[in-house]
């Protein structure tokens, strides 16, 4: 069962490509950003780190500002590879020795994908917070989700993620999170 658990000592929170001209095209970018900001901090709240990329920056711009204000720049890899597991990436996350790593970002039948697959080849326990991933079309969503869940990885959403990383209610962090999730 230890795969379909969350813990904030095992966890690291991997932002992939919400970048400023990839985002209005997307469906549902609304909802991403939302739920990306609400787990960025979760993340700070209880101590967990955060790792974001950007898909070819100079393209396609830097992170949106709501979550680049919220992220430290020395944990924002630029990258050309549709994965995000690059080998800058893999080196951040073998530093900080967690096995559980929780997605969201952009898009989720390409980018979001590669990455997934990457990890869980790797032997990483990947969970997908299926509201906070977007692709152009309804149809490629579903589709990188199914293709994610095929290969091993936990779909789940904000709401699960967040209490599961909590596990009780009545700490400084609860009223935190709480008042976000409404």
């Amino acid at each position: 069962m230890n795969e379909f658990v969350l813990t904030r000592e095992e966890t690291v929170l991997f932002v992939i490509d919400i970048q400023e001209r990839l985002v209005p095209v997307m469906k549902y970018r609304d909802q991403v950003i939302q739920n990306s900001q609400i787990l960025i901090t979760a993340a700070t709240e209880m101590d967990f780190p955060v790792i974001a990329t950007e898909q070819y920056p100079k393209g396609l711009g830097r992170t949106v500002p709501e979550l680049l204000d919220r992220l430290g720049a020395e944990t924002i890899f630029a990258k050309n590879s549709f994965t995000a597991y690059t080998d800058e990436v893999k080196g951040a996350l073998a530093k900080l020795g967690r096995k559980k790593v929780l997605v969201t970002g952009m898009e989720t039948h390409v980018c979001v994908f590669q990455t997934v697959r990457d990890l869980l080849g790797d032997g990483y326990h990947v969970f997908v917070a299926k509201d906070a991933v977007a692709s152009r079309t309804k149809a490629n969503y579903l589709n990188g989700l199914d293709l994610m869940q095929s290969l091993g990885a936990v779909v789940t959403n904000t709401e699960t993620a967040v209490f599961d990383l909590l596990k009780v209610s009545g700490t400084p962090e609860f009223k935190v999170m709480s008042k976000l999730i409404k």
